[in-house]
């Protein structure tokens, strides 16, 4: 599944976490992390439910739109 990387960014931004915080809360490695903001790497399911968890937002806010 394709994570809008830009959109990520934002929202972790918007809640003043870096990276590795983020990494630290949900427990995806901040490789992942950068690759996905990049749009570098897909996501499976489960990682964006972890993002989306920790972000307080719904995972169809963390997808690419068609």
């Amino acid at each position: 599944m394709e994570v809008d990387g830009g959109r990520l960014r934002r929202l972790r931004r918007e809640r003043a976490l870096s990276q590795r915080d983020l990494s630290r809360m949900t427990g995806i490695a901040f490789d992942t992390i950068s690759r996905l903001e990049t749009g570098k790497q897909r996501a499976q399911p489960r990682t964006i439910r972890k993002l989306a968890d920790t972000l307080g937002v719904e995972p169809r806010e963390l997808m690419k739109e068609d």
